[in-house]
């Protein structure tokens, strides 16, 4: 991989303990990073820093951390300064979010409102309170990248989609301010926004069971979450004068939010 190194950098990795932030700590753990990775289920993420100290060797820091929490998001903020040290932290991976429910708007009752809620405090106070916790040190440092997981959702809207398409739209137009208020400063700000992946949480959290997650997926080859990781590897570890603004990765079978290419019956992408 060209570019600069990482080598015993810090990265930090929020939502790590399943799919694309797990998958993101074992790529930058193996690209030789020490890591700081944080999510609200700790047993998962010990066993993950165990695993990635024992393959690679690295320093592993799990802490607890839900997004939702200000307090929490600072309780984390300084463990992981102080994990990092007197080099700090190079790269913020703002990868914790969800979706939850397909509800249309002219249908929605007073029940979804705990849905939207939870969505938008997540995916959209969550990587605002992470990023004000961290940016600031990199500015002070005058270098370091910022990562902000949005979704082909942010670029298209869909039925029964409207509220969390709003709030990864939202993560595309804060991570492009945050860009140009950080301008000449030597802080990067990359926004990756991935179509249909496997591996993850999304749709069950989503769909509420299993059967109609897989669904989602049925007769076409969706993405993985290390597909997702290898993208995020790639952008932090380009020189330091190159600005990944923003990377759109969709499945070869996937051509729009709800165009998807099935080898066999299978619903619309949701």
């Amino acid at each position: 991989m060209s570019g600069h190194t990482l080598q015993d950098r810090v990265a930090v990795i929020t939502g790590a303990s399943s799919g694309i932030g797990r998958a993101t700590a074992v790529r930058l753990a193996g690209c030789g990073m020490a890591l700081v990775v944080g999510a609200r289920r700790e047993t998962r993420l010990a066993e993950l820093a165990e695993e990635l100290a024992d393959r690679h060797g690295k320093r592993v820091h799990a802490l607890p951390l839900d997004v939702r929490d200000a307090a929490s998001v600072a309780d984390f903020a300084r463990a992981a300064r102080a994990a990092a040290g007197a080099q700090g932290v190079a790269v913020l991976v703002n990868n914790a979010g969800l979706a939850r429910g397909v509800t249309h708007l002219p249908a929605a009752g007073p029940e979804d409102e705990a849905d939207w809620e939870a969505v938008l405090d997540t995916n959209v106070m969550g990587l605002l309170r992470t990023t004000r916790a961290f940016v600031p040190d990199m500015v002070a440092r005058g270098r370091g990248h910022v990562v902000n997981l949005g979704s082909l959702a942010g670029v298209e809207t869909y039925e029964g989609g409207a509220v969390y398409c709003a709030s990864k739209a939202a993560v595309r137009v804060l991570s492009r301010g945050l860009r140009l208020e950080l301008l000449g400063s030597g802080v990067r700000v990359t926004c990756v926004n991935p179509g249909l992946v496997a591996e993850t949480e999304f749709s069950r959290v989503r769909l509420g069971d299993d059967e109609r997650a897989a669904s989602v997926y049925a007769g076409m080859t969706p993405l993985t979450a290390d597909d997702v990781a290898r993208a995020i590897a790639w952008a932090v570890s380009q020189p330091e004068h190159v600005g990944v603004e923003e990377v759109l990765l969709q499945p070869t079978d996937q051509a729009a939010a709800q165009k998807v290419h099935r080898r066999s019956p299978g619903p619309s992408a949701a």
